[in-house]
């Protein structure tokens, strides 16, 4: 998975904005640099061969011509900046605009801590939820529409696009497009509780036969279990998990947790917390205050068999 690397981009919109980014970090290094050296020549300029005695009686000079360096300093300092405008004010007229011919749309719901995708298309079955990790093709702009469930929450993938903030009471709008294959970090940006650090994302970015095939396993329902383990590890999925859990295809079916139906398919829990590996789901069932303290799930305080049991289940959703 690439880092969370802003110097560098994937995306259509980073396309515009790199390029800017390096201008005004090279052009401000070149002012802290040129300032610093006019500070010490000055500093240093009449201390050379002079007592402190000399220098204390140096005359006030006003020579001729003192102005004018005043206007130059100006006149010079007003370059790059007016070139940082405009180049500015035309690359927001580039990323700003929402694509009107945006083929897929995205509702994503923020919550402490973690993140809801609702992927929009058409008819209600062809609708389905997943967490944490979003999958998109690649060349194709994405509408992306940001909601939060309590608290200020900032949308931020910067290999693929800029920041925007989630504020509770109202839908944010903005797009994203990835114009190569690759899984691209994403955080929240907007200090929002104790686990602001653990509520990252993945954007996916796959070849549209890929994507397409990623999806159409999304819109399928959990498997049936197959044999006594799994079908009792369903059992308690339906009557523990399923309070705040929902698992298409069986009777849990609340929208306050992350959708488990292909819980297996993802490569993290907990919004990056911990890897998606059988050790770690099951230290998370038994005690997800561990790894996340002030995480909104409860311990399970499982039986070992029955521990033994769900964890059988829940790896068959994939």
């Amino acid at each position: 998975m690439h880092p969370q690397d802003y110097t560098s981009g994937v995306g259509e919109q980073t396309a515009y904005v790199t390029p800017l980014l390096w201008f005004t970090l090279v052009v401000s290094v070149l002012v802290c640099l040129i300032i610093s050296a006019l500070v010490w020549r000055g500093a240093t300029r009449r201390a050379i061969g002079a007592s402190s005695a000399d220098l204390r009686s140096v005359p006030v000079e006003r020579r001729e011509g003192g102005v004018r360096w005043i206007w130059i300093g100006v006149a010079v300092s007003m370059v790059p900046l007016l070139i940082t405008l405009f180049w500015t004010v035309g690359v927001l007229a580039k990323i700003g605009p929402i694509p009107r011919t945006a083929p897929l749309a995205i509702n994503i719901t923020a919550k402490q801590w973690w993140w809801d995708a609702e992927y929009e298309a058409g008819p209600a079955s062809e609708r389905f939820h997943t967490a944490n990790e979003i999958h998109i093709p690649i060349n194709v702009p994405v509408l992306v529409r940001l909601k939060s469930a309590d608290v200020i929450h900032s949308f931020w993938v910067p290999k693929v696009a800029g920041k925007m903030d989630v504020i509770p009471g109202q839908t944010n709008t903005m797009w994203i497009q990835a114009n190569k294959v690759g899984r691209y970090r994403g955080q929240c940006a907007e200090f929002c509780g104790s686990q602001h650090a653990h509520m990252a994302f993945v954007v996916a970015a796959d070849l549209p036969a890929d994507y397409a095939a990623w999806r159409a396993n999304q819109l399928r329902p959990a498997p049936a279990p197959v044999g006594v383990e799994q079908q009792h590890g369903l059992e308690i999925a339906e009557s523990r998990c399923s309070l705040c859990h929902a698992i298409r295809g069986t009777r849990a079916a609340s929208p306050i947790g992350p959708d488990l139906t292909h819980l297996k398919s993802r490569s993290a829990i907990g919004a990056g917390t911990l890897p998606n590996t059988l050790a770690a789901l099951s230290g998370w069932i038994e005690n997800p205050q561990g790894p996340k303290p002030g995480a909104r799930m409860p311990a399970q305080t499982l039986s070992g068999p029955d521990l033994t049991d769900l964890t059988a289940y829940l790896e068959t959703l994939r």
